[in-house]
C-alpha cells in the first residue's frame, strides 16, 4: 500500500526536486570562495609583486602581468588543478571576485618563459617573501613553530627534511624512464622545512636517477639553503632516509657546518656483512626500550598477539668507522620480525630471531642538540630519526597539489610546472600557518578535506555603498574559521 506521500511523489517521500525548476540567471555567485584567503596572503607577502620582477615582461597592447598569472595559477593547484586547462576553467569559478581569468595560452607562456636563469630569479624573490612569511610567524601568538619529539621541544633548531618520489606517467615524456621501483616516469628530490611544513626545494630528475645521487643531493640542499631565512649562529637538523645512503653523501652532510651555522644530521645506513658481526658481538645488557615521538614505548603487536617492544643499542665503539665523516656515530634498532618481513630477512636475521635498523647521525652523545636535555641518547635518536617518516605525508600532499602528474611532454616545461607546484604549496602552507595557527584541524588537514571545508565554499557577493560583501553560509560548519581567517589575512602588514 503507497503512503500519501508516496502517491504525491512517485519517487518516494525523499524526493525533494518535486517541481523544482532551474534557471542559469542568478548574479555575482562564487565557487571556491577561499580563493580570497589564498589571494590575500599572496597580495600581503607581495609574492605578485617580486615574481614580475622575476618573470620576462609580455609584448603587446593586452599583455597579462606574468606574475599575477602565476599567483593565478598557484590558486588555482592549491584548489585541485592537474594542468593549464583545469587552472582556467577553475578561474571562471571566483570570475565575479577577479573579473579576469588568465587563459590557458598565457599560463603556457608564462610557465614556457621559466628557463634557468628565470627559475634562479624566481628562487631569489621566493627567498625574500619567505623570510617576511618568517617574521610574521615569529610575531604570531605561539611564535615561531618547533617541532617536538618524545616530550622535548627542539627549540632553535630548524629542521630540514629530503626525499624522493616517483611521479608515473603512461606516456613517453622527456626524461621519463624505468624506475628502480619496476614503474615508469619521473623521480623528483625535495626538501621540506619539518618546523613549517614548506618545500622549499624540488629537482625534477629522470626515473632512473639513482636514489643516493651525492651531486643531485648537494643541489637540492644548496637550493634549500638559499631558502632558509636562517639567522646567524643558527642550528640546522638535515634528515634523510636509508634510501640516499651513500659515502658520498654522508660526507657532503659533515661538510656543511661552517663558523656561523651548526649542522647536525640523522640519516638511515644500508647493513652489510660488517655491521651484522659488530651487532652480534653487542651484549643483551646494552639494549634499551625504544621509545615514539610521544614519549611512550614503541610496541607493536606480534603475530600470537603478544606486544613487542623495538629495543636500540649503540654501535658505535663495535663497528669499526674508519674512513667515515669524524664524529660519526651508529644506532642500531632491533624488533621481532612480522610475517609480512619474513622473506626480507638475512640469514643472520633469521638466526638470531629480531630484525634491525641502523641509523647513522653526528649528534654527539655527550652534548646532543644544543638546548634540547638528553638529545644524544640512542633511544631520542632513534626516535628523531623515525620522526623524519613525517615527510611522507608532505610527499602525499604536493602531490595531490600539482605535482601528482607532469603534464606535457617538454623537460623545461614540465620542470617550470614542477616550480609553480612548489609556490601552490608555499602559499597553501603560509595560508595555514598564517591564518589558521589556532584551527590545528584545518591547518593540518589533507589537501581534499581542507578544499572541501574551506576552499571550496560556494559564497554570493554584493556590492553597497562602495564596499563589496561576500556571503557565506551561515549554518557552514567551518564559517566561523573562514571569517576568522579572513580577518587576520586583511591585519597582515603589506610588504612594500
Amino acid at each position: 500500500m503507497k503512503t500519501v506521500a508516496e502517491k504525491r511523489h512517485p519517487t518516494g517521500a525523499g524526493y525533494r526536486d518535486h517541481r523544482l525548476a532551474v534557471r542559469a540567471d542568478g548574479k555575482n555567485l562564487t565557487g571556491h570562495a577561499g580563493v580570497v584567503l589564498l589571494r590575500k596572503v599572496a597580495d600581503r607577502v607581495g609574492l605578485a609583486t617580486v615574481l614580475s620582477a622575476a618573470l620576462p615582461k609580455g609584448t603587446g597592447p593586452g599583455w597579462r602581468d606574468r606574475g599575477m598569472a602565476l599567483v593565478q595559477l598557484a590558486c588555482a593547484i592549491v584548489l585541485g588543478a592537474t594542468n593549464i586547462l583545469e587552472a582556467e576553467q577553475l578561474q571562471h569559478h571566483w570570475k565575479s571576485l577577479f573579473p579576469r581569468p588568465v587563459s590557458d595560452s598565457t599560463l603556457r607562456r608564462t610557465l614556457e618563459a621559466i628557463d634557468g636563469p628565470v627559475a634562479a630569479r624566481i628562487e631569489r624573490v621566493r627567498a625574500v617573501v619567505r623570510r617576511m612569511v618568517w617574521t610574521l610567524l615569529a610575531l604570531r601568538p605561539g611564535g615561531f613553530p618547533w617541532i617536538a619529539v618524545c616530550g622535548r621541544e627542539l627549540t632553535g633548531w630548524y629542521v630540514l627534511d629530503l626525499d624522493a618520489t616517483i611521479v608515473t606517467c603512461s606516456s613517453k615524456k622527456e626524461g621519463a624512464a624505468g624506475t628502480f621501483k619496476g614503474s615508469f616516469g619521473h623521480m623528483p628530490l625535495g626538501a621540506w622545512v619539518a618546523n613549517t611544513r614548506e618545500c622549499v626545494a624540488m629537482l625534477l630528475r629522470p626515473g632512473n636517477a639513482p636514489p643516493n645521487d651525492v651531486d643531485d643531493h648537494k643541489s637540492v640542499l644548496a637550493s634549500a639553503f638559499r631558502q632558509l631565512p636562517l639567522p646567524l649562529w643558527s642550528k640546522l637538523l638535515i634528515r634523510i632516509d636509508g634510501a640516499a645512503f651513500s659515502h658520498d653523501v654522508l660526507g657532503h652532510l659533515q661538510s656543511l657546518t661552517t663558523s656561523r651555522r651548526r649542522v647536525r644530521w640523522v640519516t638511515g645506513w644500508a647493513i652489510n656483512d660488517a655491521d651484522e658481526k659488530a651487532i652480534a658481538r653487542l651484549p643483551e645488557k646494552v639494549w634499551t626500550a625504544a621509545l615514539r615521538q610521544d614519549g611512550q614505548l614503541h610496541e607493536i603487536k606480534g603475530p600470537d598477539g603478544e606486544w613487542l617492544s623495538y629495543q636500540v643499542a649503540e654501535l658505535t665503539g663495535v663497528r669499526d668507522l674508519t674512513g667515515w665523516p669524524q664524529g660519526m656515530r651508529l644506532i642500531v634498532r632491533r624488533v621481532k620480525p612480522s610475517r609480512r618481513d619474513a622473506k626480507k630477512l638475512t640469514a643472520f636475521e633469521k638466526r638470531t630471531g629480531w630484525r634491525y635498523q641502523i641509523v647513522a647521525t653526528n649528534i654527539p652523545s655527550h652534548q646532543g642538540l644544543s638546548g634540547v636535555p638528553g638529545s644524544g641518547q640512542v633511544w631520542f635518536v632513534d626516535a628523531l630519526y623515525r620522526d623524519h617518516a613525517e615527510v611522507e605525508d608532505r610527499v602525499k600532499a604536493i602531490k595531490r597539489v600539482g605535482l601528482g602528474l607532469l603534464p606535457s611532454k617538454s623537460w623545461q616545461f614540465n620542470a617550470a610546472w614542477v616550480l609553480a607546484a612548489t609556490l601552490a604549496a608555499d602559499l597553501d602552507a603560509w595560508t595555514r600557518l598564517l591564518l589558521l595557527h589556532d584551527e590545528p584541524e584545518l591547518a593540518a588537514a589533507e589537501p581534499e578535506t581542507i578544499r572541501r571545508k574551506l576552499y571550496h565554499l560556494p559564497a554570493r557577493l554584493t556590492s553597497h555603498a562602495r564596499r563589496r560583501t561576500l556571503h557565506l553560509d551561515r549554518t557552514w560548519p567551518w564559517a566561523a574559521a573562514f571569517t576568522a581567517a579572513w580577518k587576520r589575512a586583511t591585519e597582515l602588514p603589506a610588504r612594500t
